[in-house]
């Protein structure tokens, strides 16, 4: 049992700590922001109008920027692989973390799916609020236009709710294209949704621009729950009962500011390094592959052996391959099984590629431009 269990914490350990250092980072994320804008002074007009959907929001919001960011680093393989390569990184047990980049990418996109259910949710609730909640001393705050109007002609006339529907379609094609069913069974629908992250981003970085939420900015000249000229004589006598002195009135008029976009800064680094390992992926992929053998073994497997100038093949290395003539999007991981000439080796199928492997130990993308082999389809085998 001891044994078994060191060889798990070997193994598994270093995986699951990081796992729980992240989920520990969103929940410390999610209270923290959910305290700020249920007790902090700024937010507590909107706090009033809103109430509880608006900390569930916020705080979902934040979760997500943080899981976005993330979601992108363990997909830059080059990256990944230069870091596994280099000789400070010797230790096997983070080494064998890096292999596991592709449980932290789901990790982080199921993470992305779930608390955005939570926060669409939350807001739908504060779409009702706007409407039923219409503040007349604060006419700022109101994103409806005026009382009860429809909170559906709400979201489909603010920038963040227009955004937002945008972003939940995107999402959701993602998810379900992500399926394990879709994925063994047509490829490229999970390829090429996938690559609507590009939109996903772009729309996500304008989502807040609307200004729907909006916070005070002047709380020393008009302390939160203040007595305000233009109230009622019963809601002054209320007040006064609890003030014994005339430091509780309003010096001024509640002033109020939208919120400046901030996802731009949880996104932009990753998206800007992953967009870099494309282009150097791309680049370097560019050199073309010399077939030179194609030996068919028994059990209907073909091998391929091939040539690519200034690469240098090691034992257990993957490859990433690229056939032109099925996709010029669309790459797939193979083992090598000779080295130090490139050699792979896969079932005959037919024209329909799956690629089912795990993340790439060590990555090169090629491409497969033979005139004979464009009816060759290849089904990855572990």
């Amino acid at each position: 049992m001891a044994v078994s269990l060191r060889s798990w914490v070997a193994n598994e350990g270093g995986k699951h700590l990081v796992l729980i250092l992240w989920m520990g980072a969103n929940t410390w994320l999610f209270l923290n922001t959910f305290l700020l804008y249920s007790t902090g002074q700024q937010y507590h007009y909107l706090y009033q109008m809103l109430g509880v959907g608006l900390c569930i929001s916020r705080a979902s919001a934040s979760v997500l920027n943080l899981n976005c960011s993330l979601v992108l680093l363990p997909m830059c393989r080059s990256l990944l692989t230069f870091i596994r390569g280099v000789h400070m990184v010797s230790s096997r047990k983070t080494r064998r973390l890096l292999d596991k980049s592709k449980t932290f990418h789901v990790a982080c996109g199921v993470a992305v799916c779930l608390f955005s259910v939570v926060h669409v949710s939350a807001h739908m609730v504060n779409m009702v609020n706007f409407s039923v909640s219409y503040s007349d001393d604060f006419p700022a705050l109101n994103l409806a236009r005026y009382r009860g109007e429809d909170p559906k002609l709400i979201i489909l006339t603010t920038i963040p709710g227009v955004t937002g529907v945008l972003l939940v379609l995107i999402l959701l094609l993602i998810f379900i294209s992500s399926s394990y069913c879709i994925r063994v069974s047509n490829y490229e629908i999970f390829w090429y949704t996938h690559n609507l992250f590009i939109v996903f981003y772009i729309i996500l970085m304008v989502h807040m621009v609307g200004g729907a939420l909006k916070y005070q900015t002047n709380i020393e000249a008009h302390p939160p729950g203040c007595l305000r000229p233009n109230q009622s004589s019963m809601e002054q006598h209320a007040d006064l009962d609890q003030l014994e002195d005339d430091d509780g009135r309003c010096r001024e008029d509640a002033h109020f500011e939208p919120h400046r976009p901030q996802t731009w800064l949880w996104v932009s680094g990753p998206l800007c390094l992953y967009c870099v390992e494309r282009f150097y992926r791309y680049t370097r992929s560019s050199a073309p592959v010399t077939i030179v053998a194609v030996i068919r073994h028994p059990c209907n497997v073909i091998e391929l052996r091939m040539l690519k100038k200034n690469f240098k093949a090691r034992p257990g290395q993957y490859i990433v391959l690229n056939c032109p003539s099925v996709s010029s999007f669309e790459n797939h991981p193979f083992t090598l099984t000779k080295v130090p000439n490139l050699s792979v080796s896969s079932q005959r199928t037919s024209p329909l590629v799956s690629a089912r492997v795990p993340p790439a130990l060590c990555d090169c993308d090629s491409r497969l431009a033979a005139e004979s082999f464009r009816d060759i389809m290849f089904h990855c085998v572990y």
